[in-house]
């Protein structure tokens, strides 16, 4: 498992080859890249910085990932999380999952990236015409994670 928070851009054909090297059993990988859009919530967006909490926020990026390495037989998986200044079209996240079958890794990656964007204290200040503005957690963003049977009211705790 590697967990990563950094300003840097990531290689995602590097990144995904290095996670594939780690076991000759594994028969699926499955990755998420998550980028900068342009507009939001009706606004174009002409940049965005991403805020987080040294230790608190790896520590939470390892607790997600351990709640998936215990629901699916996962053999590995990386977390890539980029802060600070970013422009639309940049990566701002990688999520990535190898095991032996497909089904446990699409279920585990995504399963990582709805807590991610819930759970995960990262704070978005996006620039628009209007002026700054906080990006709050989207109700829809929510839901997706109560379909893991997250109760997002008491702080993450499984139902």
């Amino acid at each position: 498992m590697a967990i990563r928070v950094q300003t840097e851009d990531f290689d995602l054909n590097a990144e995904i080859a290095a996670l594939r090297a780690g076991s000759p059993q594994v028969g699926a990988v499955v990755s998420f890249v998550g980028t900068v859009r342009d507009m939001n919530e009706g606004a174009s967006v002409a940049a965005m910085e991403l805020e987080h909490y040294p230790g608190m926020t790896e520590k939470a990026l390892q607790d997600i990932v351990e709640r998936a390495k215990q629901r699916w037989p996962i053999a590995d998986a990386l977390v890539i999380h980029r802060v600070g200044p970013l422009s639309p079209r940049d990566q701002i996240v990688l999520v990535a999952v190898t095991s032996a079958h497909r089904g446990e890794a699409f279920d585990a990656c995504e399963f990582i990236i709805d807590y991610l964007k819930t759970e995960a204290p990262f704070w978005k200040k996006e620039q628009t015409p209007q002026g700054a503005r906080w990006v709050d957690a989207r109700v829809t963003d929510d839901a997706a994670l109560r379909k893991w049977h997250i109760d997002v009211a008491l702080g993450g705790g499984e139902k």
